[in-house]
């Protein structure tokens, strides 16, 4: 299961912190991490091939949606069996990836996603507001409900991913992934995972602003 399993990790300026993130998920058993470096000016790039990982990068900043199916793309092309995604700034923990894969294994499923609601996380209230927003807006745009919505961090299979191409650029590609859940009449489910929020996470991660403009393209596009 471990050598048949690809992490995607899209990255924008994570210089500081994507050799941890690389280095636990390497404790962690799994060795085919791709990092998708989304127009960085810093040395995220380089310190990531120095940790080991596949490194693919974008020249200018495309956005996570499209570098996250740039990352599914690519481990498509090496025989991946199961691809799990998670951000690189070490809100998630590489810890719960194993719990994630067996799930989808074991019970068979084409998605499972990582709910940050279930796992007793101190979620900061602009989080819980934009996941709000963003659990109405994917039960309007593809009639499933999800508790966590927003969550970069989940896994599906490879015939999944194959006939769900994202081409949302932004962070509405994960209301995308839900409503290619609903058109395939796929198999899913949520578990718990944890989340660890810092000054540098919230300022990186989604806005108010962010979450008006999702909402704008996800009408226009769906």
């Amino acid at each position: 299961m471990v050598d048949r399993t690809y992490i995607v990790l899209p990255a924008k300026d994570e210089g500081t912190r994507i050799e941890a993130v690389i280095a636990d998920i390497k404790k962690e058993g799994y060795y085919n991490i791709i990092v998708v470096d989304d127009g960085s000016t810093d040395n995220t790039a380089r310190i990531s091939e120095y940790a080991g990982a596949s490194v693919i990068r974008h020249k200018i900043n495309l956005g996570a949606g499209a570098a996250t199916q740039t990352g599914i793309s690519h481990a498509i092309s090496q025989g991946a069996h199961y691809i799990v995604t998670l951000d690189a700034d070490q809100q998630h923990f590489p810890s719960d990836i194993t719990k994630l894969v067996s799930k989808l294994v074991d019970d068979k499923l084409d998605v499972v996603i990582g709910n940050r609601f279930m796992g007793g996380n101190k979620i900061p209230i602009t989080r819980e507001f934009l996941n709000g927003i963003g659990n109405i807006v994917s039960f309007l745009a593809s009639g499933i409900w999800i508790h966590d919505s927003q969550s970069g961090f989940k896994v599906m299979s490879a015939n999944f991913a194959k006939k769900s191409p994202l081409v949302s650029a932004g962070y509405e590609f994960c209301i995308e992934i839900i409503r290619y859940m609903k058109m395939h009449d796929a198999n899913y489910t949520e578990v718990p995972i944890k989340v660890m929020y810092s000054k540098e996470t919230m300022e990186k991660g989604q806005n108010i602003g962010h979450g008006f403009r999702m909402i704008s393209r996800i009408f226009r596009l769906f």
